[in-house]
């Protein structure tokens, strides 16, 4: 999985052909440690189709404040470089991907 940074998210988020799940977490953060095992599986399923990546938000601090990142992990979905769901905290694999549908 890709990880994308202040230097780089315009670059590989805004410009990305496909949708893209980005995952705003940080190492600290339990729920986010929680999260990586379906951020995985998904990113698996969903090759070719979806762009995830993660941004940390301590690395990344410009990114998170744009989009209001108050808590982690959120996850974005961007679509033609606009942000179009996001969802705040821990969820199943099939919630995930509800938000890409």
């Amino acid at each position: 999985m890709q990880i994308v940074n202040d230097a780089d998210f315009e670059k590989e988020v805004l410009s990305a052909e496909l949708p893209v799940l980005v995952d705003f977490y940080a190492d600290w953060c339990g729920p986010c440690k929680r999260m990586l095992p379906v951020v995985d599986a998904l990113a698996g399923e969903l090759a070719g189709q979806t762009k995830i990546v993660k941004l940390n938000v301590d690395e990344s601090p410009q990114t998170a404040g744009r989009y209001n990142v108050m808590s982690i992990p959120t996850f974005i979905v961007f679509r033609d470089g606009k942000p179009v769901q996001q969802k705040v905290g821990g969820m199943s694999k099939e919630e995930l991907a509800g938000l890409l549908r």
